[in-house]
């Protein structure tokens, strides 16, 4: 997953690239494209990072079931340490994220074999990594710590990847994204024939590769594509917590699959700190279903998610004072095989020449840094990884190879 430079690769000038969505992932994107010295047009009809990828923090962890989301996260997470270093800001914190419930086990062995840090922990070690859950009697479920994941910080991430991005933000929202075809498309920017087109309310330009990481409204311009993506609409709440007295020195993030304190529900919960550590962010799994029209099918789901977040905090974690101080209600765009599932969809010819590609998918900030480079590599002509393929199922354990073993 290394990335190339390729100035001067094609034909003496870079390709021209457009980035259509400025949230965690088109961000990544444009700035991988920096790295290899193509300057991209980012279209975002708002504030960059204020869709699908708002908030304050959001939980860096390495754990899935499925192998291949595991070797993801962690190429990832090397690229959010190198973009750390380089923008010299704090991207993810250095204190780890406990997973506690009866796959913690499971969990660990796929660690191992990527050769990611992590180790099982006991209760008395639990309350120091989560000083939050001081006075919960130890449960019986097994925790398992994995040491290089963390709380990412989102709105550095943000603000740092789009002040170090070499193109133009354009603040324009976009109608229609297509493949012309060779001799069909209007004059582009850089004065030359281009073969894939954005149309935005206030222009029309041609670009060599155009990259779709537009959250929700990604599936509607694949429509106008020719493409069908099979995303299932949704809308998710998670809720802030102050931290009672003050902030611990060290605040590791939290799944809880363990089922003790979520009243039977068979819910898990997971929760990140924000900077500083005086509060936390805490969501219940689940969403409320939402149509294609943007419109939410049962608006008191939301507050019934965000009741069981305080239901949560009050029965778990009594180092949180259980009245929020925040809320953030998100779109989710759930692939029909996985709720972590990934795929990129490609309209338009292979490699620079007037190809589309529509990136699909959830939970994904944590996997932005090292998409973003796939991403971009594939924008300036190399082939497309094959575990981002619509028919690689990223995030489906049922996959050939892919389930996880003990």
């Amino acid at each position: 997953m290394s990335s190339p430079d390729v100035r001067g690769r094609v034909r003496g000038t870079a390709p021209r690239v457009a980035v259509v969505g400025a949230g965690i992932v088109g961000l990544s994107t444009a700035y991988a494209l920096t790295e290899l010295g193509v300057r991209p047009d980012v279209y975002e009809v708002g504030v960059p990072g204020n869709g699908q990828s708002t908030g304050q923090s959001r939980l860096f962890r390495h754990s899935h079931e499925d192998p291949r989301l595991v070797a993801w996260a962690r190429e990832s997470r090397s690229v959010w340490r190198t973009w750390q270093d380089r923008l010299g800001v704090e991207l993810v914190s250095g204190d780890g994220a406990v997973t506690i419930g009866p796959n913690a086990g499971q969990r660990l062995a796929l660690l191992r074999q990527a050769g990611v840090p992590a180790r099982m922990v006991e209760a008395g070690e639990l309350a120091d990594l989560v000083p939050l859950v001081r006075g919960r009697a130890a449960g019986s479920a097994p925790a398992m710590l994995d040491e290089t994941a963390g709380a990412i910080r989102t709105q550095a991430a943000i603000r740092a990847l789009a002040a170090a991005v070499d193109g133009e933000i354009v603040s324009d929202e976009v109608l229609s994204v297509h493949a012309a075809g060779p001799g069909q498309g209007s004059q582009g920017p850089g004065g030359t024939n281009g073969r894939a087109q954005v149309r935005s309310v206030s222009r029309c330009a041609d670009y060599d590769t155009v990259v779709v990481c537009a959250g929700r409204g990604t599936p509607a311009l694949a429509r106008g594509a020719g493409l069908t993506l099979p995303v299932e609409f949704g809308a998710h709440a998670r809720v802030t917590f102050a931290v009672r007295g003050e902030p611990p020195a060290r605040l590791a993030c939290l799944q809880d699959g363990s089922g003790e304190f979520t009243a039977g529900s068979g819910a898990s919960v997971y929760a990140a700190a924000l900077p500083g550590g005086r509060a936390y962010a805490v969501g219940v799994s689940g969403h409320v279903a939402a149509r294609a029209d943007g419109s939410v099918a049962d608006p008191d789901g939301l507050g019934r998610l965000a009741d069981a977040a305080r239901a949560y905090v009050r029965e778990a974690l009594p180092g949180l004072d259980p009245d929020p101080v925040g809320h953030v209600h998100c779109w989710t765009t759930e692939l029909p095989w996985s709720p972590d599932g990934l795929a990129v969809w490609q309209a338009g010819s292979d490699g620079p020449a007037g190809q589309v590609l529509f990136v699909a998918g959830n939970n994904l900030f944590k996997h932005a840094p090292a998409l973003g480079r796939a991403l971009a590599r594939a924008a300036v002509g190399e082939e497309l990884t094959a575990d981002l393929r619509p028919e690689a199922r990223l995030g489906d354990v049922s996959r050939p190879g892919s389930a996880p073993t003990a």
